[in-house]
């Protein structure tokens, strides 16, 4: 063979090997392209979309990234149009790449994202009855390939889904597994899952408010406070110091209320949780509770929403308070009435009625003495029988001295100036007789000066002759016996 033969061959063979090499870069990019090109037709043709996503797995020679990633589109767009036993069907399917198609971070950090997804998208009854076996095939998945981190999100996630279907009974049986993973052997609670076992407590500590069992809400709040080696999210710290401050307003201990809740609204801020507008409305609500004349808007958290039209209708319900206006906070309640939409707010709001109603009832009544129930009750725009109650309070707790007629349906208040002159008369009637006792009882009456010892007293006879120029001088002392002074 000449050496141009040689050449030729050499490059024959170059050229060859050269060609199929494009090739498998072309079969790539072709399925790189139809990747790309569905994605293009997710939002004008999201059916067409799903059909090119489904095709790409089937173009790879072995499960490879492109197919995951086309599966991943596929299940998003599936569960949009709510085509649900499809998207679980192709989940499935996309589990199977996570043991060697992909790397371990990138897959953990895709099915993360995904079960977010289908979380935020479950608009619906029938959505959020899918979500669970969104969790369920996750968690066998991960628990056979022992991706811990991975199965522990899922495993929350799958507890807060129960938590708000009010599950308590399968919230319970999750909640002990979780506590069990984020333990260590001796039973203790592992340091290095803290940001996990935080994040269970506050589950648990939701559940057990729900359920109003405070004395385990109690001691698992106190167990959470003590958590040192989390780093947890403060959308978490905010949960925990809200279901706090509701265990604190249950006992009336007003005070640790509202620095729960002062807490909790600081901590949802920093997240940017929208459920620090209602954790606001719950501070100012312990505010009132509390008595206390502090103003919670001077804080430099809680100032720039002093204006914000979220919170107004409560902002006027704390100025009437502070003000002891009745009628502006009757006023406001009655026209915000979607304030009590809050079944926390509804249930607590009664108390600061009351003290309100009740500081109503003691302005209105402190110029008369008597009145009839049902003009109080027509004054403050309440009912006869809520007058009565408050009425009675008052009298049972000594802020009021009276009586209630309910036979002729009037309330009399004792009058303070008349049983301020009974008790004078009273001693001065007493100091007259002690008086009397002592002069004409115990002592020897009246003495005439003069050296004369006749003792002279009420019994003793006016008319007898003293001596001396006879009428005139015994009218003189006739007329000191009756006068009872001491003559000189």
């Amino acid at each position: 063979m000449s050496d141009d033969d040689f050449m030729q061959a050499s490059d024959e063979e170059y050229d060859f090997e050269y060609e199929d090499e494009d090739d498998e870069d072309n079969g790539d990019v072709d399925i790189e392209n139809k990747y790309y090109n569905a994605k293009q037709m997710k939002t004008t043709d999201p059916e067409d979309a799903i059909d090119e996503f489904l095709s790409i797995p089937a173009l790879e020679p072995e499960k490879g990234e492109w197919g995951f990633k086309g599966l991943k589109q596929a299940i998003k767009l599936e569960f949009k149009l709510k085509r649900y036993d499809k998207a679980i069907e192709h989940y499935q399917e996309l589990l199977t790449y996570v043991k060697s198609a992909v790397t371990r971070n990138y897959s953990e950090k895709s099915i993360d994202n995904m079960l977010n997804f289908v979380e935020k998208g479950a608009d619906n009854p029938a959505a959020v009855s899918y979500i669970e076996q969104f969790y369920s095939h996750t968690l066998q998945c991960f628990q056979s390939t022992n991706n811990e981190r991975l199965w522990l999100k899922t495993s929350i996630k799958l507890a807060k889904l129960l938590l708000d279907r009010k599950d308590y009974h399968s919230l319970a049986r999750k909640l002990k597994e979780l506590h069990r993973a984020c333990q260590k052997e001796d039973g203790t609670d592992d340091p290095s899952k803290g940001t996990y076992s935080l994040e269970v407590y506050a589950l648990e500590i939701q559940m057990y408010s729900l359920m109003r069992k405070n004395n385990q809400l109690k001691m698992l709040y106190q167990k959470a406070l003590k958590v040192r080696s989390a780093v947890p999210h403060p959308k978490i710290q905010g949960i925990i110091r809200e279901c706090g401050g509701k265990m604190h307003l249950s006992e009336e201990n007003w005070a640790a209320a509202r620095s729960d809740f002062f807490e909790s609204f600081r901590n949802y801020d920093e997240a940017g949780d929208l459920r620090r507008i209602q954790v606001l409305k719950y501070l100012l609500l312990a505010t009132m509770l509390a008595k206390e004349d502090i103003d919670p808007f001077d804080s430099q958290e809680i100032k720039p929403y002093r204006n914000d039209p979220r919170i107004a209708a409560m902002t006027d319900i704390v100025d009437a308070y502070q003000r002891d206006d009745i009628y502006k906070y009757e006023d406001v309640l009655q026209k915000n009435t979607d304030l009590l939409a809050d079944p926390f707010i509804a249930e607590n709001i009664d108390e600061v009625t009351r003290n309100m109603r009740t500081k109503g009832v003691l302005k209105l009544i402190a110029p008369y003495t008597r009145m009839h129930l049902s003009w109080i009750a027509k004054q403050l725009c309440i009912t006869e029988p809520e007058v009565q109650d408050i009425v009675s309070y008052l009298i049972v707790d000594g802020r009021v001295q009276g009586r209630i007629d309910e036979h002729s349906g009037t309330f009399e208040i004792d009058s303070r100036e008349d049983e301020d002159r009974i008790k004078a008369i009273a001693t001065l009637s007493n100091a007259v007789g002690d008086l009397y006792n002592a002069m004409f009882k115990d002592g020897e009456g009246f003495r005439l000066s003069g050296g004369d010892t006749t003792v002279l007293g009420f019994g003793d006879s006016d008319t007898r002759d003293l001596g001396g120029p006879a009428s005139r001088g015994n009218r003189k002392y006739r007329g000191a016996f009756r006068s009872g002074i001491t003559l000189h």
